[in-house]
């Protein structure tokens, strides 16, 4: 049974990862290239701090760090596939934060 808990966090890990990789191109050209307005500021009040950039990213990279951190401290191997598992947790951390390095935005 937590053998396919593992199974199945690892990929949807991987596939939360390739979604975010797929969308991020297609939304920017859905915009054609231009900027989205957002919230402008009313008379008399303080400027707000721009919104955090790409929060669904930053998000699943806190996630997938949480569950890599449940995996190193498990109690068992699961069979042989935590270490899979822990391979494609990294791999999916690795390319989140390779993403937002080349956010040009």
């Amino acid at each position: 049974m937590k053998t396919k808990f593992v199974s199945l966090l690892a990929a949807a890990g991987l596939i939360l990862v390739l979604a975010f990789i797929v969308s991020a191109p297609a939304a920017s050209n859905a915009l054609g290239g231009k900027a989205i307005p957002t919230a402008t500021s009313q008379p008399g009040t303080t400027t707000a701090d721009p919104p955090e950039p790409h929060p669904q990213i930053r998000e699943a990279l806190g996630a997938l760090r949480r569950a890599k951190e449940h995996l190193e401290h498990a109690a068992h191997d699961f069979g042989g596939h935590r270490v899979e598992a822990l391979r494609a947790t990294d791999e999916a951390i690795r390319q989140l934060e390779i993403c937002l390095k080349y956010d040009k935005d």
